[in-house]
């Protein structure tokens, strides 16, 4: 169901994935895609494709605030930064909904119950999405993913699929409370 999902919204939002690309180019420069490691199934790694909204890191812009651009900052307000990652969806990396891929480097801090959240394929959206997203604390995070994990259903993923509607419609949660995105995980702080 992910992949047929995946390719039909890949077709259907084509031609905005090429005005948002050409504004990617003009206002950020290239590459337009932003690609990362991030940590799937089984803590396996994958190349996550999104599309770039900071500046490279250079001279004075070291930090997120500095290098996110007034393009970047909307791109992920209304979440259209994330269309590539359907690509990621059609190749089997990653689920429509699930926890989302974090960092490798964050493996060796996860407590072992945070560390369940790799016994499902990573998602686009999911229920620490639309529950407060960015806004939330990394425990409040990590729990709702595990939850995830361990009440995972048909009609779950449908819910959260209609939850994340709304919630990228109000622009809830998209960075976490002064940050231009989100802290790094250190670790538990429970």
């Amino acid at each position: 169901m992910d992949v047929v999902l995946a390719a039909a919204l890949l077709l259907l939002t084509a031609p905005v994935m090429v005005v948002v690309a050409a504004a990617v180019a003009v206002g950020l420069g290239r590459p337009v895609l932003f690609r990362q490691c991030r940590i799937g199934l089984h803590e396996r790694p994958f190349e996550l494709v999104k599309f770039r909204t900071m500046r490279e890191p250079h001279g004075d812009l070291i930090s997120d605030a500095d290098r996110l651009t007034p393009l970047g900052r909307w791109l992920r307000a209304t979440s259209l930064d994330e269309l590539p990652t359907f690509w990621n969806v059609l190749r089997g990396d990653m689920s429509l909904v699930g926890p989302r891929p974090l960092l490798p480097q964050y493996l060796s801090r996860y407590s072992p119950t945070q560390a369940r959240r790799h016994l499902v394929r990573p998602g686009v959206t999911g229920l620490a999405q639309v529950r407060g997203r960015n806004s939330l604390d990394w425990d409040d995070r990590l729990a709702l993913d595990v939850e995830y994990v361990e009440r995972r259903s048909f009609r779950l993923d449908l819910s959260i699929l209609v939850a994340t509607v709304g919630t990228t419609l109000r622009r809830d949660g998209i960075c976490a409370e002064g940050h231009a995105t989100a802290p790094e995980f250190l670790g538990s702080q429970r």
